[in-house]
């Protein structure tokens, strides 16, 4: 048992390897919508992508009823990959919610007919077989809000129409991410914090609206309930444990090397420095994509996998590698094969 922020700072430099899950209503249309399909390789961004408006997307909720989800299974394949933690998107860009919300009512418990509160049953799985357990929460954009984040940000780009939801609330100048804040990502971020036991980490995402002061207030929530648990950069404006570098980065050298160029892509956006613990992680993909996707195949090989994660575990650096659940709540046959046999590769390495 974790004991204090020290130790668990200890096992995150040890663990290594975790296993990431993007899970949601975008499963269900696995890249695609209206006969086309996302002009990005990331599935998990179709509501932006495809601009589908609120009305539409939330019919996906009446339809997820994934009877296949079991979270013992997917507790198992990480254990068996040689994974020792695993990070779960309780709420993504979209908005929808995969645990219990008293907050608002868009989520897997009161709005689908599946009923089951998926971060809850994945909680209790990795207690029951001792797999540390982390949340992702996207802190800033939510395309089922009029004031989700984003709405600054049209001269950075990204794979949806905006950051921001503008096909359904076109009045960017009437936004104010702080109702947003104040009403539903606060309070859920709490509701995640203290209704599913020890968190190892929280995994916030692409700050590009969220206030410094509304950062340090998320940051000291975290602390407040959970001390030991462990915070990504992306959360922004400085506030953070560990650095989370740009998805699929594989460096040749730890960004706090002297030696090291400068990272790009998100770690531009959250202004990072150097961790001050010497905490750092790569999140990538299997395939393209992070959401499941019907017709990406581009999977990388098992060779791979092994190659990159002894690579990024040499330089001191976490490789936490997603899978892509499908609607019916099964890991797709590909992804299980590769990290299976990747595990065999990497331990003759």
């Amino acid at each position: 048992m974790i004991k204090s922020p020290e130790e668990m700072r200890t096992w995150y430099k040890e663990a290594g390897y975790g296993m990431m899950i993007h899970w949601g209503l975008y499963s269900l249309l696995g890249g695609e919508w209206n006969n086309t399909r996302i002009r990005c390789e990331y599935a998990e961004w179709a509501m932006a992508n495809l601009a589908i408006p609120v009305r539409e997307y939330e019919k996906l909720a009446s339809a997820f009823n994934p009877i296949f989800f079991n979270a013992e299974e997917w507790v198992k394949c990480a254990l068996d990959s040689g994974m020792k933690y695993m990070v779960v998107t309780s709420k993504h860009h979209d908005g929808f919610a995969l645990f219990h919300s008293r907050v608002d009512k868009y989520n897997v418990v009161d709005a689908t007919p599946f009923g089951r509160d998926i971060i809850g049953e994945l909680s209790e799985a990795c207690y029951k077989y001792g797999l540390k357990f982390g949340l992702y929460y996207s802190q800033d954009l939510d395309w089922h809000e009029k004031n989700g984040g984003g709405y600054l940000s049209d001269h950075i780009p990204c794979s949806g129409v905006t950051w921001c939801n503008s096909w359904d609330f076109t009045d960017k100048a009437g936004k104010n991410f702080s109702e947003c804040f104040e009403r539903k990502i606060y309070p859920q971020v709490e509701e995640i914090l203290t209704n599913y036991g020890d968190l190892c980490l929280i995994w916030f995402d692409v700050p590009m609206t969220i206030s410094n002061d509304e950062s340090r207030r998320l940051f000291d929530l975290v602390k407040k309930h959970q001390p030991n648990c462990l915070i990504n950069s992306r959360l922004g404006n400085g506030a953070y444990d560990y650095v989370s570098l740009g998805d699929n980065e594989i460096p040749d050298h730890r960004p706090d090397d002297i030696n090291a160029p400068q990272s790009a892509d998100m770690n531009d956006i959250c202004g990072f420095k150097p961790s001050p613990y010497g905490l750092y992680e790569t999140a990538a993909t299997l395939n393209n994509t992070w959401g499941f996707c019907s017709f990406d195949h581009n999977w990388k090989s098992p060779e791979t996998v092994a190659a990159y994660r002894k690579k990024l575990n040499d330089l001191g650096i976490n490789y936490l590698l997603n899978v892509g659940p499908d609607a019916l709540g099964r890991f797709p046959v590909k992804s299980t094969e590769i990290l299976r046999e990747a595990e065999r590769i990497y331990r003759g390495l």
